[in-house]
């Protein structure tokens, strides 16, 4: 009767602290932002850092493993290490992260979105809330705890306006109390001739039945539609949990992970470019610790641009998987006359 009553109270507090976010928040705003250039080459790097908790000993309870969280030392280590490798990517115009944690107990509340906006003091950072719940009571021997997480978007460039919008669908309750609330952080950057180039984060649902990820790139696709026949220059990067059109992998020494594969339909937006290094794997299974030669992978981080915009390059860089369970990705664009 006590777990009962204790689980019922857990419930519904729950339900009373449920974060419920607006279609649309506003995170920033200033509409005397500097036009930027429209010749320059810009690049960009897509990243989920995994919070620092899933390097390449960690095997996750919810992807099959055991553990729930690595120790203190070592998510200090791999988030010492994530700041670094970003501190040196010199010549970046755009970062966009997924799975940066505020205040959460699997992180050890160290404040991952100051400390990386601190590394670029004269960008601009914006964070996008996804996830937040007071607790999160699974696994029932050692629950997850608190967690307040995010998408990061650091820019070279003041933007405009940053808006986060949320995307349509969620768990059922009571599931849903203590699931991520996914969004998708849209940046504006101004351009001349009242044009803007928009850079989004995004980071779609995993772990469904494909049903909520349907949902969410169908709103998507409406929103995407609807800016490029504005003028608008677009491109979309993050972590998408599913393969992109006609996704063929030629991965050099790691094996494909075919088990519920999902791929984003070929007709999708016909005339748009999907961009990702189809050698490199960006995503990692979170059953056992990784091994080369045994762990499936695959690719889910990768970027979609507006016909307007000019591929110039496209490049996975592989970091073994050592200290988050993606590696990043790094695209090239200029913006068509």
């Amino acid at each position: 009767m006590i777990l009962a009553l204790g689980f019922a109270g857990l419930v519904g507090y729950a339900s009373i602290s449920d974060y419920k976010p607006a279609p649309t928040t506003l995170v920033f705003s200033n509409k005397n932002a500097r036009i930027i250039p429209e010749s320059k080459i810009y690049t960009l790097i897509a990243w989920n850092i995994g919070y620092g908790g899933l390097g390449r000993d960690m095997d996750f309870f919810y992807d099959g493993g055991k553990q729930v969280r690595p120790q203190k030392k070592i998510v200090k280590k791999n988030i010492s290490a994530i700041e670094t490798f970003i501190s040196r990517q010199t010549g970046i115009d755009f970062f966009l992260l997924q799975e940066v944690d505020k205040k959460s107990r699997r992180s050890y509340y160290f404040d991952e979105v100051a400390k990386i906006a601190g590394l670029f003091p004269g960008f601009h950072s914006s964070f996008g809330k996804n996830y937040d719940v007071f607790f999160v009571p699974v696994p029932p021997a050692s629950p997850l705890g608190a967690v307040l997480s995010g998408l990061q978007t650091l820019s070279r460039f003041e933007p405009v306006l940053v808006i986060r919008h949320s995307f349509p669908g969620n768990y059922a309750w009571p599931q849903g109390l203590f699931m991520l609330d996914r969004c998708f952080l849209v940046s504006r950057y101004r351009l001349d001739k009242k044009r803007e180039l928009l850079v989004i984060n995004t980071h779609n649902s995993a772990y469904d039945d494909g049903t909520l990820r349907s949902n969410q790139m169908a709103y998507l696709k409406n929103f995407l539609i609807r800016e490029y026949e504005k003028g608008n220059y677009v491109i979309v990067g993050g972590d998408w949990n599913q393969c992109p059109p006609g996704f063929n992998p030629e991965f050099r020494q790691n094996l494909m992970d075919k088990k519920n594969r999902m791929d984003i339909k070929k007709d999708y937006l016909p005339d748009w470019q999907w961009a990702y290094d189809q050698k490199i794997p960006s995503n990692r299974r979170l059953a056992a610790p990784y091994d080369e030669k045994t762990t499936l992978t695959t690719l889910i981080d990768f970027f979609l641009v507006s016909p307007n915009i000019e591929i110039k390059k496209i490049q996975g860089i592989y970091l073994n998987f050592e200290h988050s369970d993606h590696n990043p990705v790094k695209l090239e664009v200029k913006l068509k006359d």
